[in-house]
Parts: C-alpha cells; structure tokens; sequence
C-alpha cells in the first residue's frame, strides 16, 4: 500500500503567497527571500523553489493574483467611475503587499502570460468605466483612462507613502472621493 503524505498545510502554494504578502508588508518586495517564506510556512527551504523557480517566480505570482484581485475591485462599481476610483485606492490600501510588486515590474517577469490578461483584465474594467461617461462617447477613451489612472494611482501611492497633508482626512476612501469628484467639477 503506497500512501502519499501531503503538505500540512493543504495547499503549499497558497501558503506560500501568502507568507510573502505578510512578509511584504513587513519589509518590503526586496527583502523577500525564498529561505523565509520557507520558515513562516514551516516547510523545507526547497519548497518554495519547487513551486515557483525563484524569487522572481514567486513575485510573478504574487503580481498575477494581484492584477486578478484590482479586476475584480474594479468590476464591482461598473460603470461608476468615481466608486471604480475609490476601489482602485482601497485595493491599494488592503492590498498593499500586492500593489507594491505589481508596480515594480522589475522585480517579477512582467511579459508572463497570466500577468498580461490579469492586467489586460484590470485595464479593461477601467476604461469601461472611462467609456460608459457620455462626454466621453467622442473622446478619446483611451487617453481618458490613462489619465484617470494616473490620478488614482498616484493618489494611492502619495496615500500609501504618508505624503498627503494631514486635511486629506484619515479615511483614505473619503479622501480618494474627494480628489476623484474634481474630474467632474
């Protein structure tokens, strides 16, 4: 009788990712190291290299899932553009582990193919939300998108840093919403 004993924790996989994002929020992308992630889940040190390959494996994980999760916090509000925002920034606030290595293509291979449709996906939610405007149905959407993007992610990253003047508020989604209606005034 030949038994297979399995990983205590059920799923290897995503015990790994998710000491990684615990380990990311307390040091950082770039002090992520394989041997510690093997620790915090109480597995050998190879372990992690037989799931992923490498540190940049991991990250290209870590990156995909979080392109997959900002495509679903995007798609919740529809075509609200001002709540797609404030997902945007929430996202980044919840998800901040996530956020810093999908905005740090360096560190992961961002050309793998699952990180292209989990971005392809995060993008498309936001232009739709660009789009469904009617001031836009002659603009250029495209460039509408951009621009909203770049709003909403520099406000995530000036929150996330500790940038924003103290008046900003505490509430990162009020404050968010407040930038945000200035597009429309």
């Amino acid at each position: 009788m030949t038994t297979t004993r399995g990983y205590h924790h059920g799923n290897l996989r995503r015990a790994l990712l998710a000491a990684a994002v615990e380990a990311i929020g307390e040091s950082g992308p770039a002090a992520l190291s394989l041997r510690d992630l093997a620790r915090r889940a109480g597995v050998s040190h190879a372990a992690p290299a037989h799931h992923f390959g490498d540190k940049a494996g991991l990250l290209t994980a870590l990156a995909a899932e979080g392109y997959d999760l900002l495509a679903e916090a995007l798609s919740r509000p529809g075509d609200d553009l001002l709540e797609s925002g404030v997902a945007y920034v929430r996202f980044a606030v919840d998800h901040r582990a996530h956020f810093e290595v999908m905005f740090s293509p360096g560190l992961y291979r961002a050309d793998d193919p699952e990180v292209a449709a989990a971005r392809a996906r995060a993008g498309a939610a936001l232009r739709g939300a660009v789009a469904a405007l009617p001031a836009h149905a002659a603009a250029e959407p495209a460039r509408d998108a951009l621009a909203a993007w770049s709003i909403v992610h520099g406000f995530a990253t000036l929150w996330l840093a500790g940038a924003l003047p103290p008046d900003a508020g505490r509430d990162p989604e009020q404050a968010a919403r407040n930038v945000i209606r200035r597009l429309f005034e």
